[in-house]
Order: C-alpha cells, then structure tokens, then sequence
C-alpha cells in the first residue's frame, strides 16, 4: 500500500481534491481533524500541551481551548514551533496506525496543509500538491471566510510555505485555478496510483 500525501495552500482547494478521491473510494486521511482529535483524547499530548501551555489550553469541560492557544502562538514564531513540536508526532503515530487499518487498498492519502513543515512528508512515498493562483485563492477565502479582511488572508498565507516550493517537492500536481477541470486530473492520477501500487508490491 502506498501512502500518498495531498497538499497545498490555503484556498487552493486540497480538501475538495480530497473528496474527489475518497468517492473514487480512497481512504483519506484529514490531518487538521486528527490533530483536533488527538489534542483532546491522547492523554499524554494533553499533559505535555497543559506543561507547555498552562490548564488554560482546555476549557473546564476539558475541550482544547483553541482560541487561548491560537492568541499565544500566531505571532510568536518560537511558541508556534513550541506547539508544533508537541503535536506533530502525536499526528504522525496516528496516522500510521490509522494506515496500518487499510492495507486492503492500494494506496491511501494523507491531507496535510503543513505536508513540509510538520515533515509528514518523510511518511509519504508520493506528493500531490494542489496549485492555485493567489488571485483565485483570495477570492475563494473571501468568500468562505467572512469574518477575515483580505490583509488578514494575505498574512497567513505569508506565513506559510511558497507555492513554488510546494511545486518543486512534489511528485504531482493538480491544478485548481478554475480554467482546467478537477475531475479528469483526479481520474487520471488515481489510475497513475494504483498501478504504482501494483509495480511496488
């Protein structure tokens, strides 16, 4: 079984991508959810983020205070990297587990936004990365995510890894940028996937 990783940045559309896959029957791994889940039942990772971050980072009915951490860590580089660091392997022993319960399928994705920086990549025997122009991803995040300015979306996405180097890590990539169709890209690498997947075994 291969295990494929699924990247891009935000608003390129990874997660719609994603979904293409998973009705084609691909089992998908979403990592911002596990992480979500991980951080409130591994009990281990609960003490180490209490250590770090003090009883604050859960509220009193033990739900990860997201709001608390977020104000600590978006403009403290070393205190982000401090979380990462304590989450990040937590996520990557899950997934291997996770992976480990389909090894009836020929290859499986795992959907990471931080694919490179979280180094999930080391887990992955193939890349995708999903491009969009910064244009297209501005307008698509303005319009799902109301509550943020332009210059606030253009600030996270400063923050994170160029589009150019995304591109150049990875074995494939699909473009999203509303002038080539999703669907006939998907088809086409799935089938690209699962005869890697054959070679391999």
């Amino acid at each position: 079984m291969l295990k494929i990783g699924i990247t891009g940045g935000m608003g390129t559309g990874k997660t719609v991508v994603s979904r293409v896959f998973a009705l084609l029957g691909v089992p998908v791994y979403d990592s911002d959810a596990r992480a979500k889940w991980v951080m409130r039942h591994d009990e281990e990772l609960r003490q180490e983020l209490i250590s770090a971050f003090g009883t604050e980072a859960f509220t009193t009915e033990g739900e990860l205070n997201r709001a608390y951490i977020s104000s600590i860590v978006f403009n403290n580089p070393q205190r982000l990297e401090q979380l990462n660091g304590l989450v990040h392997p937590h996520v990557r022993k899950d997934f291997t587990k996770w992976a480990a319960s389909h090894t009836d399928k020929p290859y499986v994705l795992k959907e990471a936004a931080l694919m490179y920086e979280s180094e999930a990549w080391k887990q992955m025997d193939q890349i995708i990365t999903v491009f969009a122009p910064m244009e297209t991803r501005l307008k698509r995040l303005l319009r799902r995510d109301t509550h943020r300015t332009e210059e606030a979306i253009r600030a996270i996405i400063s923050k994170q890894l160029s589009e150019e180097e995304r591109m150049s890590r990875a074995e494939h990539i699909i473009y999203n940028d509303d002038q080539q169709l999703i669907i006939p890209q998907v088809l086409k690498l799935h089938e690209q996937l699962k005869s890697s997947a054959i070679i391999k075994k």
